[in-house]
C-alpha cells in the first residue's frame, strides 16, 4: 500500500464505510472526508466526522502506519496536535497527545478490498506503454469522452506555456511572436530547431521592408539559414547569393550553420528547402498573417490562408543541387493542418485568455473539433486498444493523456483509471 493510493481510498470513499470504530470502540460516521491539502500540514482539511455522540469539524491526517506520525516528526509539530481523526492503515504504534490522551485512530486495513489495491499495484508495476491498456475495453465510452474533453484544456494550457514565453521575450508583439512561433512548426519535428533559430535570427520588420519581392524574401531566408554558402552553377540560386549578401551587410545578419538541417529519410516535399520556399511564400502573399488569423472564424477559412505554392524555381526543383520532374510545391492539407493543431490553436486560445475573450477560447476549441485526427505513433497505439479518435480535439487530448498521466502512471488523477481502480 503507498500513502497516495491510501489518501486517494480516503479521498474518494472507497472502503467500507459500515461499522467503522475508532481503537476505542466508538462508532466512526463519516460525513465528509475534508479538502485534500497538497501542501505542509494535516492532509485533509474540514472534514466533518461524527464520533460516538459528538460532531467534529477539522482535519485529519492519514498514514500507511500509526508509527510514520513520528517517522515524519508530526509530535514537533503543533499543526498536528488538533487533528480530530488519525486515519491508518495498519496500527502498529500507540500515539497520545502532549498531554497525554490518545489520538483517534481509525484503523481501515479491514474495510479496503484488495482488489483495489491489486488493481493499482498492477498499474505501477506493468510495463504497458499504457498502465490500464489491458483493462480499458471496460470503460463506458461516455466516461472516455468525458475524460478527453477535459483533458483538451489540460493540452492547451500546456502548450499555451510556449506561446506566452515568445510574447515575454517580445514584449507582447504578437506579429513577431507569432512568426516566430509559425516557423518553428513548419519544420516539424524533425527540423524545428533550425527553422526557429533562422526565424529568430531574421527579424519580421526586415523581411516585411522587402515582402514585395520574392526573390529578396526567398534570398534573405535561405540565406539566413546556411543554404546559400555552396559554389552555384545555376542562375536562380546565384541570383539569391547575390541578393543575400547585399542584405546581410545592409542588416548586419548572422545565418545559422547549413549543418543543423537535417535531410536524412526525409520525403523530398519535407525537404528543408521546400519548406523554406513555402515559408517564403507564405510571408510574401500574407500581410499582417496573424491578424487575419484572429479575425478568422472557421477552419476553411484559415486552411484558405495557407494555400500557397512556393515561387516557380521550386516546380522542377526540391533543393539547389538538381532538377526533378515539374510538380507544384503546394502546402498539403495535412501539412496545414498541422500548422493549425501547433501554432494557430495555441496562439488564438492564449489570445482569448490575455484580453478576456471567452469566444476566441472556444473557437480554439471548435477548430480542433473541426480538423481531422492526427497520425501519429502515440495515436496508433491508442486506436490498437480500442480508442479511435474522430477529430483533432480528440488526438490532442490523446496525446495529453499519454505524455502527462500514462507516462507518469498518475492513474489516480485520470478518470478512466479511477473507474476501472474503484470497479468490483
Amino acid at each position: 500500500m503507498l500513502e497516495e493510493l491510501f489518501q486517494y481510498i480516503w479521498k474518494m470513499k472507497l472502503f467500507e464505510m459500515n461499522n467503522l470504530t475508532t481503537l476505542d470502540g466508538e462508532p466512526v460516521e463519516i460525513i465528509q472526508v475534508g479538502a485534500h491539502n497538497h501542501y505542509s500540514g494535516p492532509d485533509f482539511f474540514n472534514a466533518k466526522i461524527k464520533i460516538g455522540e459528538t460532531l467534529w469539524a477539522g482535519n485529519v491526517e492519514l498514514h500507511i502506519k500509526s508509527s510514520h506520525w513520528l517517522l515524519h516528526k508530526h509530535q514537533n509539530d503543533i499543526a498536528y496536535q488538533n487533528i480530530i481523526l488519525h486515519v491508518v492503515y495498519i496500527n502498529d504504534l500507540a500515539l497520545f497527545k502532549p498531554n497525554g490522551e490518545a489520538f483517534k485512530t481509525l484503523v481501515l486495513k479491514d474495510h479496503i478490498s484488495d482488489s483495489i489495491i491489486d488493481k493499482y499495484q498492477n498499474f505501477k508495476e506493468n510495463n504497458y506503454k499504457i498502465p490500464c491498456e489491458k483493462s480499458i475495453a471496460q470503460v463506458p465510452h461516455g466516461i472516455i469522452q468525458t475524460s478527453l474533453e477535459k483533458l483538451i484544456v489540460s493540452r492547451l494550457e500546456h502548450k499555451s506555456l510556449a506561446v506566452e514565453t515568445l510574447l515575454a521575450e517580445n514584449n507582447n508583439n504578437w506579429e513577431q511572436s507569432f512568426y516566430i512561433h509559425l516557423a518553428s512548426n513548419f519544420g516539424f519535428k524533425v527540423n524545428q530547431l533550425p527553422f526557429e533559430l533562422t526565424a529568430r535570427n531574421t527579424p519580421l520588420a526586415v523581411l516585411a521592408r522587402h515582402k514585395n519581392n520574392i526573390n529578396q524574401i526567398e534570398a534573405l531566408l535561405f540565406g539566413q539559414a546556411g543554404f546559400l554558402n555552396e559554389t552555384f552553377t545555376e542562375s536562380y540560386p546565384l541570383m539569391l547569393q547575390n541578393e543575400y549578401a547585399f542584405l546581410k551587410k545592409k542588416y548586419q545578419l548572422n545565418h545559422i550553420a547549413g549543418h543543423a538541417w537535417k535531410l536524412s529519410r526525409l520525403r523530398p516535399m519535407n525537404f528543408p528547402t521546400v519548406r523554406l520556399a513555402q515559408f517564403a511564400a507564405l510571408i510574401h502573399e500574407s500581410s499582417h498573417l496573424f491578424s487575419k488569423i484572429i479575425e478568422s472564424e472557421s477552419a476553411e477559412a484559415l486552411i484558405n490562408l495557407f494555400k500557397i505554392s512556393a515561387s516557380p524555381y521550386w516546380d522542377n526543383h526540391y533543393n539547389f543541387v538538381s532538377t526533378a520532374a515539374h510538380s507544384k510545391k503546394n502546402i498539403g492539407k495535412s501539412a496545414i493542418e498541422n500548422l493549425i493543431i501547433n501554432t494557430i490553436v495555441p496562439f488564438i486560445f492564449v489570445y482569448g485568455k490575455h484580453y478576456g475573450n471567452e469566444n476566441k477560447c472556444e473557437l480554439a476549441i471548435e477548430l480542433l473539433e473541426k480538423i481531422n485526427p492526427e497520425k501519429n505513433n502515440i495515436i496508433e497505439l491508442w486506436q490498437s486498444i480500442g480508442i479511435k479518435a474522430k477529430n483533432a480535439l480528440q488526438t490532442q487530448a490523446l496525446l495529453e493523456l499519454k505524455n502527462n498521466n500514462c507516462d507518469l502512471k498518475k492513474c489516480l488523477q485520470c478518470s478512466i483509471g479511477h473507474f476501472i481502480i474503484k470497479k468490483n
